[in-house]
């Protein structure tokens, strides 16, 4: 009888084992997401854009065509609070006679988040112009075909400053801010 007795002690005893054993937990994690600001220019290298000249006399110069072959790509985590960021653009010079303008298409391709916000055509000089404003946190996917699609194109402004060039080279810095 006593071994039935044991059994029936350490039956009682592992019940409330049973009935009030833990069945969750916790942890802490500790998470870090860093203030993020990329930009670049897809695809890499250089264009050329030329003037015709007329074939009859009395006509003016022929505008080059248009360059769309460039896209700005983004990746931006702003602070907590943070401002949203804008993206200017300028030229190392200008040419006297000529505008350089720049328009920034709308916010296309495999991003997300809160994309820019095109600023239209804009006329480049030295001083930089911004071209997209409202960047909050966000990544336009990289590449071209993803981002913001950038039209390039030259016009005179003035034909008494324009004077015959050969391959002049005009830098366009591009620039992301708050």
């Amino acid at each position: 009888m006593r071994f039935f007795t044991n059994i029936l002690i350490a039956f009682c005893l592992t019940i409330p084992n049973l009935i009030f054993s833990q069945t969750t937990g916790n942890s802490a994690v500790s998470i870090t997401l860093p203030v993020v600001t990329l930009l670049d220019i897809e695809p890499t290298g250089n264009f050329t854009l030329n003037f015709t000249a007329p074939t009859e006399a009395g006509l003016s110069v022929v505008n080059p065509a248009v360059n769309t072959t460039k896209w700005i790509n983004y990746t931006s985590a702003i602070a907590p609070a943070g401002l949203t960021r804008r993206v200017t653009a300028s030229v190392n010079q200008v040419i006297p006679g000529v505008n350089i303008r720049l328009q920034a298409g709308t916010a296309s391709g495999s991003g997300g988040g809160t994309l820019g916000t095109s600023s239209g055509q804009v006329t480049l000089t030295t001083t930089p112009v911004t071209i997209i404003t409202g960047i909050g946190g966000a990544f336009t996917g990289n590449g071209a075909n993803n981002g913001h699609q950038l039209t390039i194109s030259l016009v005179p402004n003035t034909y008494t400053n324009l004077s015959a060039r050969t391959n002049t080279p005009v830098v366009i810095t591009y620039t992301i801010t708050e």
